[in-house]
């Protein structure tokens, strides 16, 4: 893994961590531990630390800077559809906190 894609894969996890972390019900931060799941199992387990210290606390920069840095993995040849599985598990968590 190169230092850019190993920097911005840590961006990801992070962002996501906040977002599990600052969830408002067990359910969504549930549902965030997923995604986060899904994106360390389509890098084969083989992810950087996360750093939350110093994040935004508002949910919805948050889930842009995740969706963003999710989406850039694709430059560094991460499979299309796994990004798209995280995505989708994102966007479900998104769901569950909104309601």
């Amino acid at each position: 893994m190169l230092l850019a894609h190993a920097i911005t894969l840590t961006k990801a996890r992070s962002y996501v961590a906040a977002l599990a972390d600052r969830s408002s019900t067990a359910e969504a931060s549930s549902a965030y531990e997923h995604a986060l799941i899904e994106l360390d199992w389509i890098h084969g387990d083989d992810v950087p630390a996360q750093d939350t210290l110093g994040l935004t606390t508002d949910h919805d920069i948050l889930i842009l800077d995740a969706i963003t840095t999710i989406l850039q993995l694709a430059q560094y040849g991460v499979d299309a559809l796994g990004i798209e599985l995280v995505l989708a598990a994102l966007y479900d968590a998104h769901d569950l906190d909104a309601a």
